[in-house]
C-alpha cells in the first residue's frame, strides 16, 4: 500500500512563474483602475480624432491623421509605460504594497520586469484602438511592420524604467506632480502634435533626444513615409532604455 506523504516543501517558486503571476496581477489592476484607462486609452484617441478632424495646427503639408497616428501611438506608449506606471508604483510604495512584495521571493528585477511585462499587455490594446480609430479616419501605413514593433518595444522599456525611476525615488505625491508634468512637457515638445520643424534650430537637437521624440519620429518615418528601421531612434531609445532600466534597478526602494 502506498503512502501519501504530506511534509510541507516550503520553497519560492520558480522565477519566471512568479514574474508572470505578478504580471497578471499589475495587468488586471491597470484595465480596472478609470484614472489610468483615461489616460492610456482614451486621451489619445480623443487627441487623434480632435487634431485630424479639426485644422489646428500647420504641419506643413500631408495628410494630418497619417502625421498623427504614429505620434499618437508614442503618447499611448509613454500614457502606460510612463506616467501610469510611475503613479501607480509611487502609491503602492506609499500605501505598503511595495513592501509586502518586498518579503516575498520576488526580486526588484522580478518586479520591474513583471510590470513592463504587464504594460506590453495593455499597449497591445492600446494599439489596437489607435490603429482602429485611424484607419477610420483615412489613414494607410506603410513600412515595416516589425520596425514599428521593435520600436514600440524599445520605447516600452525607456519609459518603464523612467516610470520606475521616478517612482522609486521621489513621495507617491511628488511623482504624481513629476509625472503629469513630463507628460504634458513631453506631449508639447516632442513632436507629437506639433513637428519639431515648428521649434527653434538651436534646441531641435535637444528635442531631438528625448525618448517620447526618437519614439514618434521612428514609428513616423516607418509607418507614414516608409522607411527602414531608422536607427538614429533606435539607438536613442537603446540607450535610454539601458540607462533607465539600470539606474531603476540599482536606486529602487522598496517602502
Amino acid at each position: 500500500m502506498t503512502t501519501l506523504d504530506f511534509t510541507p516543501a516550503p520553497g519560492a517558486a520558480p522565477y519566471p512563474r512568479m514574474v508572470l503571476a505578478q504580471a497578471g496581477a499589475e495587468m488586471r489592476s491597470i484595465l480596472r483602475n478609470g484614472e489610468q484607462l483615461l489616460l492610456t486609452l482614451i486621451i489619445p484617441v480623443l487627441l487623434l480624432v480632435g487634431f485630424s478632424l479639426a485644422p489646428l495646427i500647420d504641419i506643413g503639408g500631408g495628410s494630418r491623421v497619417a502625421f498623427l497616428a504614429p505620434g499618437v501611438l508614442a503618447l499611448a506608449i509613454m500614457s502606460t509605460a510612463f506616467t501610469g506606471q510611475a503613479i501607480a508604483t509611487g502609491f503602492e510604495r506609499r500605501y505598503g504594497v511595495l513592501k509586502r512584495l518586498g518579503a516575498t521571493p520576488l526580486s526588484r528585477s522580478g518586479l520591474m520586469l513583471a510590470k513592463t511585462l504587464a504594460v506590453l499587455a495593455v499597449e497591445v490594446l492600446q494599439v489596437a484602438v489607435i490603429v482602429a480609430v485611424a484607419l477610420a479616419l483615412g489613414w494607410r501605413p506603410e513600412g515595416s511592420l516589425a520596425a514599428a514593433a521593435l520600436l514600440i518595444l524599445l520605447g516600452t522599456a525607456a519609459f518603464s524604467g523612467l516610470g520606475l525611476l521616478m517612482a522609486g525615488l521621489l513621495r507617491a505625491e511628488a511623482t504624481l506632480a513629476a509625472a503629469n508634468l513630463v507628460y504634458l512637457l513631453l506631449l508639447a515638445a516632442g513632436g507629437v502634435i506639433f513637428p519639431l520643424a515648428k521649434f527653434p534650430a538651436g534646441v531641435r537637437p535637444v528635442l531631438e533626444l528625448l525618448p517620447i521624440s526618437a519614439l514618434t519620429g521612428g514609428l513616423r518615418a516607418v509607418l507614414t513615409q516608409g522607411a527602414a528601421l531608422p536607427l538614429g531612434a533606435l539607438a536613442v531609445l537603446a540607450v535610454w532604455a539601458v540607462v533607465s532600466l539600470g539606474l531603476a534597478a540599482r536606486t529602487f526602494r522598496w517602502e
